[in-house]
């Protein structure tokens, strides 16, 4: 099998309060933080869109990892934002981060979960010997309409994860599963500037069907259970889904702490369900295992099982942890905000 021989993260600087967010629109604040389960949300510069979080990111795994960017034979960039509706970030983080002309590269667009669809595709390349290493990132600077429920959890951030040989592996790849139906619970038509969703819609027949289908079944595929794993990470597109998933399934709260990130950062759609896998490989230790399941409308989950090597200590001090981004903050009012993310049109 193949696996995950290094990885990186980039999360912006700036916050915003889902409090103060509340109060432009009338709302109560501590319901709305109470009820989303979110306090503050990551927000993208003016000069940062998913090609540069996507390139930080890209930077940090390939530091992890300890290779040349000219070994790499496949870069591979999820998003729901990206910069061009014709023209590939992929190609963008190849060139800024000094990879070959001799690998293939593309964009990915699955909602929340494109990443990880990147993710499968570059590790079953590299277990294939199609090419040595791989790289899949997820990152997003999300959009949420003004006043919209989206705006309190839309958020800015990404990871990126190399595939490569089992014996270079941090994490070895078990095996992964995919569940997938046509369920249009979020969705943005072609030159809109914000999604549209289907409000309640999105919990019971799109988020929970599917990260509990994919999840039961990557279990039943490898023959494990819960108890068998020391982490479980799911898409978190707010801080109580993936806590409720969790009970679902008889996952102990103290297994989803390590990659729950959103109530402190919000949801990085793409770069959701990455990132706190890359949170748990922060603090993982040799032998212990992995679940991580992610979520894209439309709808679909891919489902991880992997365990942690010997290698795992090696690269953790070459590039900031997550957690490192999470403290590194710098907080910015709605009016900022809303300039920073260009919601005002004229």
């Amino acid at each position: 099998m193949s696996g995950i021989i290094g990885y990186g993260v980039y999360i912006p600087v700036y916050r915003i309060k889902s409090g103060d967010i509340a109060k432009v629109w009338g709302e109560d604040a501590e319901r709305i933080t109470g009820g989303l389960g979110i306090i503050e949300k990551a927000v993208g510069g003016v000069d940062e869109d998913t090609a540069s979080i996507a390139v930080e990111a890209a930077r940090n795994a390939i530091l992890r990892a300890a290779i040349k960017p000219t070994d790499l034979g496949a870069i591979y960039v999820g998003s729901e934002s990206h910069p061009y509706a014709v023209k590939p970030t992929a190609t963008i983080v190849a060139e800024a981060i000094g990879a070959t002309p001799n690998l293939t590269a593309a964009d990915l667009e699955f909602a929340c979960k494109a990443g990880t669809a990147g993710l499968q595709m570059v590790l079953a390349m590299s277990e294939m010997k199609m090419i040595k290493y791989g790289m899949a990132i997820g990152a997003d600077t999300a959009q949420g309409r003004p006043g919209d429920a989206l705006e309190y959890s839309a958020a800015s951030g990404g990871a990126a994860f190399i595939a490569g040989p089992t014996d270079e592996s941090i994490a070895v790849l078990n095996d992964t599963f995919s569940f997938t139906t046509d369920t249009p619970d979020f969705w943005r038509r072609q030159g809109a500037d914000y999604p549209s969703h289907g409000g309640r819609f999105t919990g019971k027949p799109a988020y929970f069907r599917h990260v509990l289908g994919a999840t039961q079944g990557l279990l039943e595929k490898t023959g494990t259970k819960i108890s068998d794993y020391d982490y479980v990470v799911f898409h978190q597109p707010n801080g109580k889904f993936p806590i409720e998933a969790g009970r679902k399934l008889g996952v102990p709260i103290e297994k989803l702490k390590a990659g729950l990130l959103t109530p402190m950062i919000g949801n990085t759609y793409s770069g959701a369900s990455p990132l706190g896998l890359a949170a748990v490989l922060d603090e993982a230790k040799t032998g212990q295992k992995i679940l991580v399941t992610s979520f894209g409308s439309g709808a679909g989950s891919d489902s991880f099982a992997f365990t942690v090597t010997d290698r795992i200590e090696a690269g953790r001090g070459r590039a900031l942890k997550t957690r490192d981004f999470i403290e590194r903050k710098k907080y910015i009012d709605y009016a900022t905000y809303i300039k920073y993310r260009r919601k005002i049109k004229v």
